[in-house]
């Protein structure tokens, strides 16, 4: 088991480049720690040089921030990439996911899974972004499926084609459905606004 650090990550850099090749979702080393690009936008000022206007999310402590790259400045890009782990179990040390393979386990803390908890089902498969083979951010698809595990019975009446009941799903937020959906049914969840997308 470990938890992340980086202690070499300038010994790491993928390459270092102007920040007009900054774009949402590549990562970059910023005041020493990783962060991921999570908006960015190009701009001028009359005759002064242009500039990046980014907005920036700390991959270790998972807060935000907006700050300006000049076209002058230099921005170092680290290098990412994907792994599909099981996630096992939350314990004082943070969210534990299993290579199926080696049957490592590789922690993320709670400032890493941050609201996303809700999405995390044990035993389901999640992809995890590494910098430098280490993880720092749970990378979730736009839906996720989930087992309904409290459903109240329709009432009598409620014939109308957009009515909604609430239902409890296994991680234990409650999300809005139709009236046909109840018990032990699965359904796809939307990760973005946490919305009920159909049943599986």
């Amino acid at each position: 088991m470990w938890l992340i650090s980086f202690p070499k990550l300038t010994n790491n850099i993928d390459k270092m480049a102007s920040p007009t090749e900054i774009r949402k979702g590549r990562a970059i080393l910023f005041q020493g720690s990783p962060h991921m690009v999570l908006e960015m936008q190009h701009r001028t000022q009359g005759r002064q040089a242009g500039f990046v206007q980014t907005t920036l999310r700390n991959l270790q402590s998972g807060t935000t921030t907006t700050t300006k790259f000049r076209s002058t400045d230099n921005v170092d890009f680290l290098h990412t990439t994907t792994q599909k782990l099981e996630y096992s179990y939350k314990d004082t040390d943070g969210f534990h996911f299993m290579d199926l393979e080696t049957y490592e386990d590789t922690v993320l803390t709670t400032e890493m899974i941050g609201d996303d908890e809700i999405f995390l089902v044990e035993g389901n498969n999640y992809d995890i972004l590494l910098v430098d083979d280490q993880a720092v951010r749970l990378e979730l698809p736009s839906a996720v499926e989930a087992t309904v595990i409290e459903a109240p019975d329709a009432l009598r009446g409620d014939t109308a084609g957009n009515v909604l009941k609430p239902v409890t799903i296994s991680s234990g937020i409650t999300v809005q459905v139709p009236l046909f959906i109840k018990k032990d049914d699965v359904i796809k969840i939307s990760t973005e606004d946490r919305s009920y997308l159909g049943r599986v």
